[in-house]
């Protein structure tokens, strides 16, 4: 396969997002400690929680115009999952079609990952393998990183869905300006009347074995009351509200039993009562208190997504109108180039944005993917995972080229662009490669070769001026000085052990040589590795040492190969090998055979 290659190196970082200067400060240990684009405008945080004392998923549908205005600054909207969420992915995306729905809406959806029968709540102690703190988490430290990291306004919206429309309400209620609205689907919206304490109970034994005493004490606790949107609801004055809930009887999304009327999923019928009736007490508190609310109760409809789905887009008018949004689509056409590639790959959807001038040609938003045009390249689509792995590139790898191609081994794909290739597998994710890296993987065959696919970024070297990138069978290693070199195996074991290129061995000078008896060696700029399968791996530094190894034949001489480092010794220092030693006193090496 014939590839075009960059140009020379410079090195490439991977941030955790495009963003501007940071506004604000999050709270130490609120940090972002990996991040993963699905596409250019869906990535997935893991997020170190100082509360929780373990990393948080979280995924973020960007604002529409992320990209065409990259320094603006979006509301955000929160959508908890229900009482079954996954640690894979939000129910909203996974069972519902929130992606697609928000890439035309200009807010930031924030969807938290995990959490099964957590309540979204603070627990009074861990459970079940879980320390919960996610009222802290949501509320405290989630807000100030995603406006200082993520161009979030402190403009804010909750939604959930059964327990996630139970914390939208008790959350907004317990912390107070948090959120402009707040909308229950299919909530339970009062925890302490007769009967719900057990109710929950039982259901959070049901999903994943949780003890709700572990969470809120048992049902004489306040905790209870104190996190009731029932009890809590005179805190709701000021926030736009939506409640909603079916009636449990078969509507046009159920599979109806045989009795009449009745729906075969009779947990979810069971459910949607349940809801029905909880939020039927707590809309009328709200009317006692004159604390005004759109209530949506359906006429049928179960405890199940697609309502759920139904109502986060019947609701939309009033979440934007809250949010200070245009609930409308963008006016946008394709033409030209663009509209031709549009035409012709119809899995991009319509246009959400007007073009926008990007890295000297013009690029434009579709609802699922983008179209990067310029007269020297062309017109070509990016969408998918190679799309998010573009976007975490911040575009330093130019425009495309080519439009996205299968890989003959039928696992990846690629696609070129002016200073680079994105490769992409399921096991691996998107990667660029470029420059000098990319010319040295080609050289060798490119994932075919022995390297395979890269499964990291190209990154700075800390501490010395060269470049890394790690590929599924060892890491590239760049340096102006020694060009470029793949480690693998036991003899990059022993590079990491002596520090890497901070180390006295700097970078690799050489490939990989094979020996006698299976050995192996790499050259580097202070010395080499070398092993063996009976020797192991280990390092010579160049110098007196070295110059009598090599006078004597080095591994193939007498004193075989290396079985240490090399070590002081009284009076000067020493390495030993197979069949003997060499020590060095006063600058002259002396060798001595066993």
């Amino acid at each position: 396969m014939a590839l075009p290659l960059a140009a020379g190196l410079s090195p490439l970082t991977t941030p955790a997002a495009a963003q501007p200067e940071p506004a604000a400060t999050a709270p130490a240990g609120a940090t972002v400690q990996k991040a993963v684009w699905f596409t250019d405008r869906r990535v997935a945080l893991w997020i170190n929680s100082p509360s929780m004392g373990a990393p948080v998923q979280v995924q973020l549908l960007l604002a529409r115009d992320w990209n065409t205005h990259p320094d603006a600054r979006f509301p955000v909207l929160f959508m908890l999952d229900g009482l079954r969420a996954t640690d894979d992915e939000s129910g909203w995306t996974k069972e519902a079609g929130a992606a697609d729905f928000f890439a035309d809406k200009n807010v930031t959806v924030v969807l938290p990952v995990g959490g099964q029968s957590s309540f979204y709540s603070d627990w009074l102690q861990p459970n079940n393998g879980h320390n919960y703190k996610w009222e802290t988490f949501l509320t405290k430290e989630l807000p100030p990183l995603l406006e200082s990291q993520w161009r979030a306004t402190d403009v804010r919206g909750m939604e959930g869905l059964s327990m996630g429309g139970t914390a939208a309400m008790f959350l907004a209620a317990r912390n107070p300006n948090f959120v402009k609205y707040a909308a229950s689907y299919s909530g339970f919206l009062t925890t302490t009347t007769l009967g719900m304490p057990q109710a929950i109970q039982f259901a959070m034994r049901d999903a994943g074995g949780f003890d709700s005493t572990a969470m809120w004490g048992p049902p004489t606790s306040p905790e209870w009351e104190g996190h009731d949107p029932y009890a809590l609801a005179d805190k709701l004055k000021g926030i736009s509200l939506y409640i909603s809930s079916g009636s449990g009887a078969v509507g046009p999304f159920d599979q109806a039993a045989v009795i009449p009327g009745v729906s075969a999923n009779f947990t979810g019928m069971g459910l949607e009562i349940l809801s029905r009736l909880t939020s039927q007490n707590f809309v009328t508190k709200l009317g006692n208190l004159t604390i005004p609310a759109q209530v949506n109760y359906r006429p049928s409809g179960t405890h199940t997504w697609p309502y759920w789905d139904f109502e986060m887009r019947q609701s939309w008018p009033q979440a934007a109108a809250a949010l200070g949004l245009d609930p409308g689509k963008a006016s946008c056409q394709a033409g030209g180039s663009i509209a031709a590639v549009a035409t012709a790959n119809g899995w991009l959807g319509d246009c959400v944005t007007a073009e926008y001038q990007v890295n000297g040609g013009v690029a434009q938003d579709f609802r699922s993917g983008r179209v990067f045009y310029s007269p020297a390249t062309g017109a070509h689509p990016v969408g998918g995972m190679i799309g998010g792995g573009y976007q975490a590139a911040l575009g330093a790898v130019g425009l495309p080229t080519d439009d996205e191609r299968p890989l003959p081994d039928g696992r990846g794909r690629f696609q070129a662009f002016q200073n680079g290739l994105l490769y992409w597998t399921p096991q691996t994710g998107a990667q660029v490669v470029r420059g000098a890296i990319l010319d040295e993987w080609g050289r060798q065959g490119f994932e075919r070769g022995p390297a395979g696919y890269p499964i990291a970024p190209e990154v700075k070297t800390p501490s010395r001026d060269g470049a890394v990138q790690a590929f599924e069978n060892g890491p590239f290693y760049y340096s102006r000085k020694t060009g470029v070199h793949r480690l693998q195996g036991p003899i990059m074991g022993k590079y990491v052990e002596l520090g890497y290129e901070n180390s006295w061995l700097g970078f690799p000078a050489a490939e990989e040589v094979p020996l006698k008896d299976l050995g192996r060696f790499s050259g580097f700029e202070g010395g080499n590795i070398y092993w063996s399968p009976l020797s192991g791996a280990w390092a010579v530094r160049s110098g007196p040492i070295m110059d009598a190894w090599r006078d004597l034949g080095y591994e193939n001489g007498k004193l075989g190969y290396p079985i240490s480092d090399e070590f002081t010794v009284p009076g000067g220092f020493q390495q030993n090998f197979q069949a003997g030693f060499i020590v060095v006193r006063d600058g002259k090496p002396e060798v001595h055979g066993l």
